[in-house]
């Protein structure tokens, strides 16, 4: 497997795991420990070896939300980006970078080159124009797509500005969520790979994932070596397998980390000042045993 090189740590190669045989799964994070949760964590035995996490995914929704921000590209990429450094000392896993909009192309080749220099695997940014809205607020809230043309200039600068053909950008497709059809969504996906993208995101915000299994199906028809990443936030009673089976080979769980931790640190706080003090939390808490030791390295003992 390939490796960026990152302030002397070999971080693997995101192209690598979509090469590879089998689904590549990403998993949102927001901080070091968040990070060290995912890539610890051990899931059942499939295939004869248990499911693990294979990277990262830095989503702007959950690294706005985190500086109390609203997801509209105001935190900038590079104070995101400043961050990455402690993620990856303790973790170092490939990492995707949610790029939002991109900007202009003049923005776009910058952003690359910064986020390549940074030891980050790929970008993925939407075909939106205007003030960046969630796709998850879907149509009625005037979210306007770019025109084909206009996204392709995108694309092709940040294609421009890579240093390594390793380094991915990705095409996020948004014609689902704004209600356009499967037609245009393969027209921009067909014109996004003639500009060089490096693979296709296709969003739904549909609660079922039938149109997302049909894009991809007929989207590794016509492109079969171009990876299809999906994110199954709203259609999550699909499972990865069956995601996997219809063309899909990146699946992302785009803000599960950070909407679990609001929740419990929530819970916390409201038990405290229901009861007057921490007593009846602490079954909610992990004990604080499990962090006295975090980060300690074990030295030779003649060390």
């Amino acid at each position: 497997m390939c490796a960026t090189t990152m302030r002397g740590l070999a971080i693997p190669d995101l192209l690598s795991l979509v090469e590879r045989p089998g689904l590549a799964r990403l998993m949102q994070v927001h901080d070091p420990l968040s990070a060290l949760v995912a890539a610890s964590a051990v899931g059942r035995e499939r295939g004869g070896a248990p499911l693990r996490i294979d990277g990262f995914w830095s989503s702007s929704l959950t690294d706005s939300t985190c500086r109390g921000y609203p997801d509209n590209e105001v935190l900038s990429v590079r104070s995101r980006v400043d961050r990455l450094n402690e993620l990856f000392a303790v973790a170092p896993l490939p990492l995707l970078m949610d790029g939002d909009t991109g900007g202009q192309p003049e923005h776009f080749y910058f952003m690359v080159r910064d986020l390549e220099l940074a030891g980050v695997g790929g970008v993925v940014i939407e075909d939106k124009s205007g003030l960046k809205q969630n796709s998850l607020l879907g149509a009625s809230d005037k979210q306007t797509i770019a025109p084909i043309e206009d996204f392709q200039h995108r694309i092709a600068a940040g294609v421009a500005a890579k240093v390594s053909d390793r380094f991915m950008v990705v095409a996020r497709l948004e014609s689902l969520v704004l209600e356009l059809g499967a037609a245009d969504a393969h027209r921009r996906a067909d014109a996004y790979i003639e500009s060089g993208a490096s693979g296709i995101l296709i969003h739904s915000k549909s609660k079922k994932a039938d149109e997302v299994v049909a894009f991809c199906r007929a989207h590794k028809e016509r492109h079969p070596d171009v990876p299809i990443f999906c994110v199954p936030t709203t259609y999550n009673r699909i499972s990865d397998d069956e995601l996997y089976s219809a063309g899909c080979d990146v699946v992302i769980y785009a803000n599960h980390m950070l909407r679990a931790a609001y929740r419990a640190m929530n819970d916390v706080v409201q038990c405290i000042l229901d009861h007057g003090r921490s007593y009846e939390a602490e079954e909610i808490c992990e004990d604080v045993s499990t962090f006295l030791r975090f980060g300690i390295p074990e030295f030779p003992r003649d060390w």
